[in-house]
């Protein structure tokens, strides 16, 4: 069962549509592929259609953007088959706010270093719902200043390391509150890329608030990285997922759907993890009743 739990179309930071993406899927034979773009729901949808007629199983999903209130880092949940999903579309929007308005000061800052205009940069930006810091670079590319997307302009101006760095931190919510807006969705959520944090606590903080699983399977992450994550997923009983994290143009490194592997268990635990969590909590809850009239009957 080839398949990509991970990847983003033109509606965020992506560069291919929605049809190009599912139909690239299927020429590169991935039969299960999830759309997580970044704080957006639109492409769920779109994606199911097109998917069920080209032979796709195209997961609904999205990855929301939060604030670890311990160090300040920007944390990303994906939520995943979400019941409902209506009711993450208030917090997608205020996350689309707060990226807009420190896009906006980014672009501000860029164009005081490069004679490009803010324009520029919308048009580069031109299909998806907001500002990322690729669109910036795509401008910088087609104003003659790089040649690439990644390298070394784009460490100079977009890496956290460099004090030349133009970065504008958003402010979105805590990721307690994204977490419990997913689960009040219906929603699986996993932690992506959990290899990125700075907290060393956050999975478990994460699990005692509710989180279902975590990223493990990402080119990003290292063997040894693996490891340690798949042991933590075993420790607290959690789901593994992961992809490719594709974007298309903006890739950060050479890779395309189907390339990297994810084990078939995984993906079927995914797919099976609502049902089966159904079945505990009512066999849960069958036990509670079954105690209780014992108690009773005592009385």
């Amino acid at each position: 069962m080839s398949a990509d739990l991970h990847c983003h179309t033109r509606l965020s930071d992506g560069s291919l549509g929605i049809e190009d993406l599912i139909t690239l899927a299927k020429k590169r034979g991935v039969k299960t592929l999830a759309i997580t773009d970044h704080d957006c729901l639109a492409g769920c949808v779109r994606g199911k259609i097109v998917g069920d007629r080209m032979g796709v199983n195209v997961i609904p999903g999205v990855e929301l953007s939060a604030t670890d209130p311990i160090n300040g880092q920007e944390i990303h949940l994906i939520a995943y088959k979400s019941d409902f999903p209506d009711r993450l579309e208030g917090l997608c929007r205020r996350n689309s706010i707060a990226r807009k308005r420190a896009s906006h000061i980014m672009m501000l800052k860029v164009a005081q270093l490069f004679p490009i205009t803010t324009d520029l940069v919308v048009k580069c930006m031109s299909g998806s719902t907001n500002i990322y810091k690729q669109h910036i670079m795509h401008a910088l590319m087609e104003s003659g200043f790089t040649d690439r997307i990644y390298g070394e302009l784009y460490e100079r101006i977009l890496s956290e390391d460099s004090k030349m760095n133009i970065l504008t931190k958003p402010k979105f919510e805590d990721v307690g509150k994204v977490l419990e807006a997913i689960q009040d969705a219906g929603g699986i959520a996993v932690l992506a890329h959990p290899n990125r944090y700075k907290n060393k606590e956050l999975i478990p903080q994460l699990v005692s608030l509710g989180l279902d699983g975590i990223e493990a399977y990402l080119p990003e992450i290292s063997d040894e990285e693996r490891e340690k994550l798949l042991k933590q997923a075993k420790k607290h009983k959690l789901l593994v997922t992961g992809g490719s994290n594709f974007k298309g143009f903006y890739n950060e490194y050479i890779i395309t759907l189907g390339e990297y592997e994810i084990p078939k268990e995984c993906v079927q635990e995914l797919i099976s993890y609502k049902t089966k969590k159904k079945k505990l909590q009512k066999k849960t809850d069958l036990m509670k009743t079954s105690k209780q009239g014992e108690e009773t009957a005592k009385e």
